[in-house]
């Protein structure tokens, strides 16, 4: 590792997360005070101070756990646990990647047509675009429930639909929650391909007209190879917005798998603890998603000609 590498971002990061931590064990005490005094009242006892605050940051159902009681939960359900396991946070994971990957794939597909569509047709691209924005403005927690409900019926019903698909239950649950990660993920990438196709110049493009280039040509040797690098940009916010919309969509089905179920399930019997170690888990999945999409996008990067950074 160089030197200036650790210096410049090794040590800022550690330095932020330290803090953080700080604040977060100075919280946990303020906010889980009031119940311990409460209970060491009817116990009849009185603490000294290390003791109090040892009981607040050791409390089975805190208001705000401690930072090692997260840690400890996370440990215990993602490697002490059977895969298979309905308390294992990797099972879980993998339910809740399974529609965020689902939902990612058709939210680039439908994100990509878009996108050519609006730049390559006028009457799209003032017709189509600002219904695109407008969508983004609907809170997904008020629509996620009727699209869960209306597609898995409409998936598994007798109409022509479910009979040309043939889905089982399982599938059509899947595609069910799958379509609000396409929901929240199309709209990022249509808006960096946009971007991106529009993004040569104008002294390029009149020199493809100067070869005589057809339309279809420059798209394909111009307009995408120079939208790529806004592609990549985009993928980062629409996985992690799959995988918001993947937990979302868990929420109104009563889904007995997923980081969803894990925070239903917490919320239902006041199990904080396992609602922050899900908290968690879906974060560190949201970054290994963004991290291996940058890694992809550096991989594309050198084999279409760049200099590696």
């Amino acid at each position: 590792m160089k030197p200036d590498t650790f210096k410049d971002k090794i040590v800022p990061v550690t330095t932020i997360l330290l803090a953080l931590v700080v604040i977060w064990y100075v919280a946990a005490i303020l906010m889980n005070a009031p119940f311990q005094r409460d209970m060491d009242s009817r116990a009849g006892v009185t603490p000294s101070t290390l003791e109090f605050i040892g009981k607040t940051l050791a409390q089975p159902k805190p208001i705000l756990p401690a930072p090692h009681q997260v840690a400890q939960n996370v440990y215990e359900n993602t490697f002490l646990r059977s895969l298979s396991s309905n308390r294992s946070l990797v099972y879980h994971s993998w339910v809740t990647l399974s529609s965020t990957l689902l939902g990612f794939g058709f939210g680039m597909l439908l994100g990509i047509l878009l996108a050519v569509l609006i730049v390559h047709n006028r009457a799209m691209d003032r017709s189509l675009m600002p219904w695109l924005v407008a969508s983004q403005t609907i809170p997904i927690l008020a629509i996620a429930p009727m699209i869960v409900i209306i597609s898995y019926n409409v998936l598994t019903g007798d109409n022509a639909v479910a009979h040309l698909l043939n889905l089982d239950s399982d599938a059509s649950r899947l595609v069910s929650k799958a379509l609000i990660s396409t929901y929240l993920s199309f709209f990022p990438v249509a808006v960096g391909m946009v971007k991106g196709l529009r993004s040569p110049e104008i002294m390029h493009l009149d020199l493809m007209r100067t070869y005589y280039a057809s339309p279809m040509q420059t798209f394909w040797k111009l307009r995408v190879p120079a939208s790529i690098p806004f592609l990549f940009t985009s993928m980062k916010v629409a996985i992690a917005a799959s995988l918001v919309g993947a937990i979302v969509g868990e929420l109104p089905t009563g889904a007995v798998a997923g980081i969803g179920s894990k925070l239903l399930a917490g919320s239902y019997y006041s199990q904080t603890i396992d609602i922050w170690a899900a908290l968690v888990a879906g974060s560190l999945l949201a970054g290994i998603l963004v991290a291996i999409v940058g890694v992809a996008a550096k991989i594309v990067d050198r084999a279409m000609g760049g200099r590696p950074a």
